[in-house]
């Protein structure tokens, strides 16, 4: 399972990668694409997927018409880091630097020094057509370097970066403009005036490694929130039928607040849901009826405690790396977590055999989100927020447990091959 993850996020250095790459596991095993602008012909045993931007997904399979309801495992697919500007060079003092902002709240420091380079996407002209295109320079290209500590004494007590500032990675000498256009024309055959957008990304080229005494731990890039999409993934095609349809969402741009066309603040999961019953011929009373009987599980790495940071956890809420899946909890709801949808879940783990642990912020620091309780304004529904244990979130290399991944993917394999009976304020798992 590792070795498969790694290479999963090694060829997923965006969000457009992941999803090509879902798409592409997902055809292997018999799903058809939908395309969501045509009408949706869906048959009983079909398995079916459709993308909204080339950067979200959802995928499931109609066990029967007559199903009861939705079983959703959601994770998104983004990660912070540095997106290239429009007029992305900067020409001066001998160098040729690119033009960054920020995407997302990442962690700066651990940018700099280590080879980096450029993936993500173009849209180029064909005819009278308009078509986007992976693109990923794959090699080592770019670079931040440090300032010295002569130039700097006080480096070591504490900085606050700036990013148009000191986070524009070099891109070689002194050069033309122009010069990265010239670049992606050459990586995809476009010629350069048939270039018409670009969505452009920096990742760290650091490989992916499990380490440790006993190889314990494994460190890449995006593994918030890769790894819980990976493992949602291998739970989904890993299921078997029952009364409910299984439902694997992965979102784009939960890390800027997901409210996007493709976010899951958006209509997206709706519009799909929506479109299922209306296909499978369900009526409108039963298209409103099916939430009761549904459930979302709400997947996004979680905080372990830290060893040489043990104040920042709340005192008795401190999970670990390799003791299991993570439930969060948040009074104010960032997580949407409650004594009910923690009830289910912790069956679900009991019967796939998987541990699960507790996660709280400390009562006086503020916490972050995630799509739960966004996705949950348009659909609305019993949710659980969980994650996996991890260090160094929102870095350009973090660190998990070789254990967990499979947790995931063995709960959500029996997750995805349940069913939920809801009687008033009583709830059967099946």
């Amino acid at each position: 399972m590792n070795e498969e993850l790694l290479s999963f996020l090694e060829n997923s250095p965006t969000c457009f990668h992941a999803i090509a790459n879902i798409r592409a596991i997902l055809e292997g095993n018999g799903y058809h694409e939908l395309n969501e602008a045509a009408r949706w012909t869906l048959e009983e045993g079909g398995k079916y997927y459709t993308t909204r931007n080339g950067s979200s997904l959802i995928a499931f399979q109609i066990p029967t018409k007559q199903y009861e309801g939705f079983m959703i495992g959601a994770s998104h697919c983004d990660s912070p880091a540095f997106k290239v500007k429009e007029n992305p060079e900067l020409v001066s003092g001998g160098y040729t630097r690119l033009n960054v902002e920020g995407y997302g709240g990442m962690l700066c420091a651990p940018w700099f020094d280590r080879p980096l380079s450029l993936a993500g996407r173009i849209v180029a002209r064909n005819g009278d057509t308009m078509e986007t295109r992976l693109v990923n320079f794959d090699r080592d290209l770019l670079m931040i370097p440090s300032l010295a500590i002569h130039m700097d004494r006080t480096a070591n007590k504490g900085h606050e970066y700036n990013v148009q500032k000191e986070l524009c990675p070099i891109l070689g000498e002194e050069s033309e403009k122009g010069i990265l256009l010239k670049m992606l024309a050459e990586e995809t055959g476009v010629p350069e005036e048939d270039i018409l957008g670009q969505d452009l990304f920096l990742y760290a080229r650091v490989k992916g490694s499990v380490w440790g005494r006993n190889g314990e731990f494994l460190s890449a890039g995006h593994l918030d929130d890769l790894q819980c999409t990976y493992g949602n993934l291998k739970g989904f095609l890993a299921s078997s039928a029952s009364k409910s349809v299984p439902v694997l969402a992965v979102f784009d741009n939960e890390e800027v607040g997901s409210m996007t066309k493709q976010g899951a603040f958006s209509t997206f999961l709706q519009d799909v849901l929506e479109r299922i019953s209306i296909a499978c011929g369900r009526s409108e009373e039963e298209r409103r009826a099916f939430p009761a009987s549904s459930f979302m599980v709400s997947a996004d790495n979680a905080h372990a405690i830290h060893p040489n940071y043990t104040e920042k956890a709340d005192p008795v809420n401190r999970p670990l790396m390799n003791k299991g899946i993570v439930i969060k909890y948040s009074a104010n709801q960032k997580y949407t977590t409650d004594a009910v949808s923690a009830a289910i879940f912790k069956q679900i783990c009991t019967k796939a055999n998987v541990p699960y642990q507790i996660f709280t912020n400390r009562s006086d620091m503020v916490g972050g989100s995630t799509l739960g309780n966004l996705s949950n304004v348009h659909v609305s529904l019993n949710t659980v927020d969980i994650g996996l244990a991890q260090l160094a979130m929102h870095s350009p290399y973090e660190t998990a447990g070789t254990k967990d991944t499979q947790y995931l993917a063995d709960a959500m394999k029996v997750f995805f091959s349940s069913s939920i009976q809801a009687k008033g304020s009583s709830y059967t798992l099946q």
